[in-house]
């Protein structure tokens, strides 16, 4: 690859994986090793498209230079494309490719457009009458447009007043009619284009890589858990939702999906077989559509078909399936009702004093849902982030919501636990009892009565969750039940509760400082 040049200066801290995604090696600005593009990578553009809703394209644009300067306009492009991070060059190293000049625009013509260019010029406007339609004349004082600005990305919708047109002598706000162009103008264009000033050391025709960052494209995670009438064991479907909000679309493109947190600066998406027709279709309906890999310090995940994604389209494809996941429901009860924000700005001695804090009770039990994202619980595979819906089956045989959270990437050998709601049938209460603090000592007593109750005909399970908010340095004095310590600050009780029944927690905790 010869040298390249640009009059832009990237502002991307993503540019060492838009390099590796592209090379598949560093970038350097004098040479790298040749590669032929094959014929599916001329005809095909390349997606990798990102969970922070932008995207890297790639594809591969036929050119024809001559000696000297060359003016060249590419017009498939998106209407959010950012200009510093295009990158142009021959993939075969057989030329140095120089960059003298780009220009982008964004701004396609329309009605709005075509008026401001217009400005002081008399044009005709039809004017529609109930019974009839005339022409009449109308000087364009001013056509009340902004052009719209997409920067790093970034879109700002244009901004409109009225315009003002002269008819007859009589200045009037608005349009009298449907302006009548008499032609475009040659500075107007139909689609964003990049415009470049080119030259070469070796003139002729070759295929060369366009690449460039776009907003407007995004993918996320949708997962859909079933679990029957009776029992946690779950039947798990995976779903990529990808989105295109960029202006174009993309046909039969290859796309790939990256999950992780990438850091990139922001601005303040039938006749009959023979035997091995039927084998081979019976291999490709079993293929994956969506294969894993690690690439760098993230997840890629590839379609297998090409695809076409419009412009203003959400497409879904199906990445995961797992029948008869091992799933288990906890009912937690975090039973201090308290609003941290109002504490966000104490200082330690404040929050250990104050004698308000953590007195208010919340009532609601946490339904939970957990399994192990492992190959043996028929899973092992990473999770990007996104979206899970939990369905249960009626007696009738219908599927009916239960619920839905959120998860963060979870690397596979991990444990998924969300909450997915409250119990209606199962209720908490909890009260401070005794409350002691000696501050020339440096010590407080706290004691607390916690109970849980449950109304349902079996007994149940309930994780009590307690929080040692008052410091570090804490011990239990005395307990009705045993606790299992889980965090520095934190503290569980498991109770079994009978049916209708109801379980007293009590417990004594000594502070020192």
């Amino acid at each position: 690859m010869g040298t390249f040049r640009t009059s832009f200066t990237s502002r991307i801290s993503l540019t060492k994986f838009l390099v590796a995604v592209l090379f598949g090696a560093t970038l350097t600005a004098t040479a790298a090793s040749a590669e032929t593009p094959t014929a599916a990578d001329r005809q095909a553009p390349a997606l990798t498209i990102y969970n922070g809703n932008f995207a890297l394209v790639r594809e591969y644009i036929p050119l024809e230079l001559t000696s000297g300067v060359n003016t060249v306009s590419f017009t498939e492009v998106t209407s959010h494309l950012e200009p510093d991070s295009v990158i142009l060059r021959d993939p075969s190293g057989q030329r140095s490719l120089q960059v003298l000049e780009q220009n982008y625009r964004a701004d396609p013509v329309s009605q709005e457009l075509l008026l401001s260019l217009y400005e002081g010029k008399t044009i005709d406007f039809l004017v529609q009458h109930a019974d009839r339609s005339e022409t009449i004349k109308g000087k364009i004082i001013r056509s009340g447009y902004v052009p719209s600005m997409v920067r790093y990305g970034q879109y700002q919708q244009p901004a409109y007043s009225q315009p003002i047109i002269e008819v007859d002598g009589v200045l009037r706000f608005g349009l009298p009619g449907q302006p009548l162009f008499p032609a475009l103008t040659g500075d107007t264009i139909l689609k964003p284009t990049l415009n470049w000033q080119l030259r070469t050391d070796k003139p002729g025709h070759f295929d060369a890589e366009l690449a460039y960052i776009t907003s407007g494209m995004s993918w996320e995670a949708d997962y859909n858990l079933v679990a029957p009438e009776k029992g946690d064991t779950m039947d798990l479907v995976g779903w990529v939702t990808m989105t295109n909000t960029s202006g174009r679309s993309f046909e039969n493109a290859r796309i790939k999906l990256l999950a992780g947190d990438v850091n990139k600066i922001q601005e303040a998406n039938s006749a009959p077989y023979n035997m091995a027709a039927k084998a081979a279709l019976a291999r490709d309906e079993m293929a994956p559509a969506v294969t894993e890999h690690t690439f760098d310090e993230f997840h890629m995940y590839t379609l297998q078909r090409p695809a076409t994604l419009h412009d203003q389209e959400t497409k879904q494809v199906e990445f995961v399936r797992a029948m008869n996941v091992a799933s288990k429901r906890l009912y937690v009860y975090d039973g201090a009702a308290i609003d941290w924000n109002q504490y966000r700005y104490w200082a330690p001695e404040q929050m250990r004093t104050n004698r308000e804090l953590g007195t208010q009770s919340n009532k609601k039990i946490w339904v939970m849902q957990e399994f192990v994202n492992s190959a043996k619980n028929s899973l092992g595979i990473p999770l990007p982030k996104g979206k899970l819906r939990f369905y249960r089956r009626d007696t009738d045989g219908h599927l009916e919501f239960t619920g839905e959270s959120m998860i963060d990437h979870t690397p596979k050998d991990e444990t998924v636990r969300v909450y997915t709601g409250n119990s209606f049938d199962l209720t908490g209460e909890r009260k401070r009892t005794n409350f002691t603090i000696d501050t020339r000592g440096n010590w407080a007593d706290e004691s607390f009565e916690i109970r849980v109750r449950n109304h349902k005909s079996e007994p149940m399970t309930i994780i009590v969750a307690e929080h040692l908010y008052r410091g570090l340095n804490w011990r239990i004095t005395d307990e009705s039940h045993e606790h299992v310590k889980t965090e520095a600050q934190r503290m569980e009780y498991h109770v079994t509760v009978p049916p209708d029944g109801e379980q007293v927690v009590t417990y004594t905790v000594h502070y020192t400082w």
